[in-house]
């Protein structure tokens, strides 16, 4: 009996040891802001390791520097004492500093499932940093697709009430009939009873993936709010309808060489044909208020929010999260090239950073120093060209998946 008693204490002290596991965490600090410094001055990163906040010695740190202008460096430290990394640029680009710890047995410091580690960086002549050259005929390229969208008559092609879970919002599964061979596909909600030109209006998209859209149920409580697909598929099948497509028909979409060699081909532009056709139908709606009509979105969909707020000069607000498509061709100059597709001239005719230079309404932007599925080179490229009303939140650490808590931030903004 004792000897089971004790068993007991010891099962209920590893327990208890496994729920005081601690939080690992990077600080960060550079000498100055990131966003501020001059081409070739000295950048100081100092770095910490923490558990629950407090420094974490024993660990090793390997890290590596990289950055727009193709210089690479590596070194090892130990985190019984901050690590302090000093590196310049001596262009208008960005500086990636990467950490990854490990214990004593060379095992990789683990979140979760996930490897931890620190992925930030800082600039320098942010404001200099610019995207490549905008095709002459740019505007008359989408001029031309609108054109084509037009000659499809706006109908509603399916429209199937579905629960909301809230009683004070009703909600429809909408398929509308669109160019460019898919029609426009997703959820609608709004409040119950809504007086004609009383609500506001929102159309909000999703990252990149072969999913179906969401039901907004929390926006719909106050404004009309339309979630769309970005293929113009089926909302709410069984995940083995996704796998199938996502291992089929619409496998490594928007990656495509052949695709993208021709503006025409590229798989992005049926997807903004659908963001369009879905702002025209929203703006058909009685109950909307005739004058605010918001786009938002992160990733992938923080490209499609830019699209359609540079193509629809009804839109009066975007909200573009760590946007992507930002600056295509700029691995073609060197840039660090996060996760995009192989740059061609296709690609001009979609690039978020030149879609940013059409924007009249006010824009938001979130991004990460340490994002390197979207760049911050591009994204400040994107930033730098929008002359509308403009912010952007910078993130220390972040990356596109995690967002750390306590990240320092930036703030530029200009009116």
């Amino acid at each position: 009996m004792k000897t089971r008693f004790c068993l007991v204490l010891l099962l209920f002290a590893l327990a208890a040891a496994a729920l005081r596991a601690g939080e690992f965490s990077f600080s960060c600090r550079t000498d100055k802001s990131p966003l501020e410094y001059a081409l070739g001055e000295k950048m100081t990163f100092t770095l910490r390791l923490l558990e629950d906040g407090e420094p974490l010695p024993g660990k090793k740190l390997v890290w590596t520097r990289t950055g727009d202008d193709g210089r690479k460096e590596s070194g090892e430290a130990s985190s019984d004492s901050p690590l302090v990394i000093e590196t310049s640029i001596d262009r208008p680009g960005f500086v990636r500093i990467k950490v990854d710890p490990f214990d004593a047995d060379g095992k990789p410091l683990m979140r979760g499932r996930d490897k931890f580690g620190f992925d930030g960086g800082a600039g320098a002549a942010v404001g200099q940093i610019g995207g490549g050259e905008i095709p002459e005929d740019f505007d008359a390229f989408w001029a031309a697709q609108k054109a084509e969208l037009a000659k499809i008559p706006l109908k509603v092609l399916e429209m199937k009430e579905v629960d909301s879970g809230d009683p004070a919002v009703k909600c429809y599964d909408l398929k509308i009939a669109c160019a460019g061979g898919m029609p426009v596909s997703g959820y609608l909600c709004m409040p119950k009873n809504a007086e004609p030109k009383s609500l506001e209006a929102e159309l909000l998209f999703r990252g990149y993936a072969v999913v179906g859209a969401s039901r907004p149920v929390k926006q719909g409580k106050e404004r009309i709010a339309f979630q769309i697909n970005a293929h113009g598929i089926e909302n709410g099948r069984p995940e083995s309808y996704y796998n199938e497509l996502k291992n089929g028909k619409l496998r490594a979409y928007g990656f495509r060489d052949d695709e993208n060699r021709e503006r025409e081909t590229t798989y992005f532009r049926g997807m903004v044909l659908r963001l369009l056709r879905a702002l025209e139908y929203l703006k058909s709606l009685p109950e909307w208020d005739g004058k605010t009509l918001a786009v938002s979105g992160g990733s992938q969909g923080g490209f499609q929010a830019l699209a359609a707020a540079a193509l629809d000069p009804d839109v009066t607000q975007c909200f573009a999260g760590i946007p992507w498509l930002c600056d295509l061709s700029g691995i073609t100059r060197g840039r660090l090239r996060g996760w995009r597709p192989n740059y061609a001239p296709g690609l001009d005719y979609i690039d978020s950073a030149f879609f940013g230079t059409r924007i009249k309404c006010p824009v938001t932007i979130e991004a990460g120093l340490g994002d390197y599925v979207c760049p911050p080179s591009g994204v400040a490229a994107l930033y730098n060209g929008i002359s509308a009303p403009k912010k952007i939140v910078w993130k220390q650490g972040r990356t596109h998946a995690y967002s750390p808590r306590n990240a320092e931030t930036f703030v530029q903004e200009a009116e």
